[in-house]
């Protein structure tokens, strides 16, 4: 995640807890009015967010309109940078290990103190969407961050291996899905029971 800043400078981001950029406070409204045209009037909503500032301000916007309070969780932030957050990217780029072409990646140790392991964010972001889908509300609206959005839609259509694609982690978000699920979180509604679900997700920095 990286966040523009002033003087063109480009910042890392993670749990970095920086402002919505003007252009993702201009998206703001619009995104909040695209989600209450795809639900009924009167319909029951939830809402969750990130409790970062760059997602709560968007998040603010959608609780306006539906008349809901967001249920803030920190489980949904976007992957922690550790000490490398809030500094200029180019001091990531120079540290920054990448992980092996094959073989263990969701693990990999990247270089940056401090820094989540994509097995560690993939995990919270998992057990977060066990406890979400678990309500009977048939809207779930959340709004999080890019990379998180990822794991959101591998937890809610159950496609490791699709989602594995798009993270360019051939294999390994599907060996870490199938053992998060078995050894260490709860089990998923069924496919069955989700297909009565809507889920509404919202990009918000």
């Amino acid at each position: 995640m990286q966040v523009p800043v002033g003087g063109g400078v480009v910042r890392v981001g993670g749990w970095h807890d920086s402002q919505l950029t003007p252009a993702g406070v201009r998206a703001a409204v619009p995104i909040a009015q695209a989600l209450l045209a795809q639900i009924p009037d009167g319909a029951e909503v939830e809402l969750f967010s990130s409790d970062l500032q760059r997602t709560l301000r968007t998040a603010e916007e959608v609780a306006e309109l539906f008349g809901v309070k967001p249920v803030l969780d920190r489980r949904l932030r976007e992957k922690s940078y550790g000490e490398a957050e809030g500094r200029p990217q180019e001091w990531l780029d120079q540290r920054f290990i990448p992980p092996p072409t094959v073989g263990e990646r969701m693990d990999h140790d990247e270089g940056v103190k401090g820094a989540e392991a994509k097995a560690s964010w993939a995990q919270r972001i998992y057990a977060v969407m066990d406890e979400i889908l678990r309500s009977p509300c048939e809207h779930q609206i959340i709004v999080t961050h890019g990379g998180s959005l990822t794991c959101i839609v591998a937890s809610w259509i159950q496609d490791a291996d699709r989602v594995s694609q798009l993270c360019q982690l051939p294999g390994a978000l599907r060996q870490h899905h199938h053992t998060a699920r078995r050894r260490l979180l709860p089990q998923p509604p069924s496919r069955q029971h989700r297909r009565h679900r809507h889920l509404h997700s919202a990009k918000a920095g």
